[in-house]
């Protein structure tokens, strides 16, 4: 299991307007190189976005479904990188006195990456992740100073 935490300079609500607007996941997910469409619905139970990742002109259509939504707490969704695999990644956030504190774990759950021991996947994980969340306050906090 990688874990990251990171504190973000803007509220629990800001981060999850981001999360709600899924033409947004290129933009704060380190690896999704491109937004093809996303479902009717999104973000409920069950919806997915369409995405490709990696670098033109190597990408792959994939797509990523969300198993939780729970605004402005708590975000689980299922990504596909197939060759590679499938993961499940859950964000949580809580208020914290500095804006909100918010904490992404992921697990790789299927294909050949769930095969890869923990000791060689979970850094490269936690390192890309470790992006993810700066990019995500970049944006959360950038989108929340429009108003």
């Amino acid at each position: 299991m990688a874990k990251n935490v990171r504190i973000l300079h803007c509220r629990p609500e800001d981060v999850f307007d981001v999360l709600r607007d899924g033409w947004l996941f290129t933009t704060w997910v380190v690896g999704a190189s491109r937004m093809r469409g996303q479902d009717p619905g999104w973000p409920a139970v069950g919806t997915r976005i369409h995405h490709s990742f990696g670098v033109w002109p190597i990408v792959i259509d994939d797509t990523t479904t969300v198993e939780v939504w729970d605004p402005p707490r708590a975000m689980t969704i299922r990504p596909k990188g197939w060759p590679i695999g499938e993961a499940r990644v859950a964000l949580t956030v809580e208020e914290h006195r500095r804006g909100c504190k918010v904490t992404i774990v992921e697990n790789a759950i299927a294909g050949p990456g769930s095969y890869v021991p923990d000791l060689l996947m979970q850094p490269a994980i936690w390192v890309r992740n470790r992006e993810t969340l700066r990019r995500l306050g970049w944006v959360a906090a950038g989108r929340a100073g429009r108003d």
